[in-house]
């Protein structure tokens, strides 16, 4: 599907950071979403010691299929209660175009992810990325960078935390606290115990979501692990263990 393009790509760091901060004053807050359909996860991994950028994409139909939703003689080899269907997965490659800049890894990871989804055929209606949302210095994370590129509802699902500060989570699934930065205490963020005994994961809003239907979605794609299913199998995509 082709994209309308936002801006370039190739700039320096200065009017990167300049770019980030006129582009998160246009990222929307609150819930804007269409029915949703279709779920697609994003992560972004890197091959050659980082000279090649590998983008996938899993999209994955929407609700997860139930075993009653099967004919009975098609039953054998039909999904576990509850798992999700892979409708469509994609992987693009290309050179990296920008080194390791803490906070402008969208501009070194989104080019590679906009053409990934540049390939689908199946266009979801939510997006879970495998990064920051608005829990980033100048409120443009990956996954709301990419949100405005798409424009489409974007959520944030990173497995570590960039910036703000926050309590403990409880220890049971589902316990969290709120992520806060600032002098004014804003929320940008929900600290989430995804599995018990491990470590929470850190989720956000990226684009048309709010916090509190990013949770929810968040929490409604959790099975077995830490990550929920859209971003766990985007993971499993981009680091080459599909």
């Amino acid at each position: 599907m082709p994209l309308t393009s936002l801006h370039d790509w190739n700039l320096a760091p200065r009017e990167a950071i300049a770019l980030q901060r006129r582009l998160a004053r246009r990222v929307e807050r609150e819930d804007r979403l269409a029915p949703v359909r279709h779920i697609a996860g994003v992560d972004i991994g890197f091959e050659q010691q980082g000279e090649i950028t590998r983008a996938a994409v899993v999209v994955l139909a929407w609700p997860p299929r139930k075993l009653g939703d099967f004919e009975p003689d098609a039953l054998e080899g039909a999904l576990e209660e509850g798992a999700f269907e892979i409708v469509e997965q994609v992987v693009h490659r290309e050179p990296t175009r920008m080194p390791y800049i803490p906070g402008l890894l969208s501009f070194r990871e989104v080019p590679a992810a906009l053409a990934a989804f540049e390939k689908l055929t199946v266009w979801p209606q939510l997006v879970m990325v495998d990064g920051q949302g608005i829990a980033h210095p100048r409120r443009l994370g990956v996954a709301s960078h990419l949100g405005l590129w798409l424009d489409l509802p974007t959520i944030g699902v990173a497995k570590s935390r960039l910036c703000g500060r926050h309590g403990a989570p409880g220890p049971a699934r589902g316990d969290w606290v709120p992520l806060i930065d600032g002098p004014d205490d804003e929320v940008i963020g929900a600290v989430l115990r995804s599995r018990v005994g491990v470590k929470p994961l850190f989720v956000s809003p990226g684009h048309r979501v709010s916090l509190a239907t990013a949770l929810e979605w968040v929490t409604t794609c959790l099975r077995r692990t830490k990550l929920p299913e859209p971003t766990r199998l985007a993971d499993r995509l981009a680091s080459c263990r599909a």
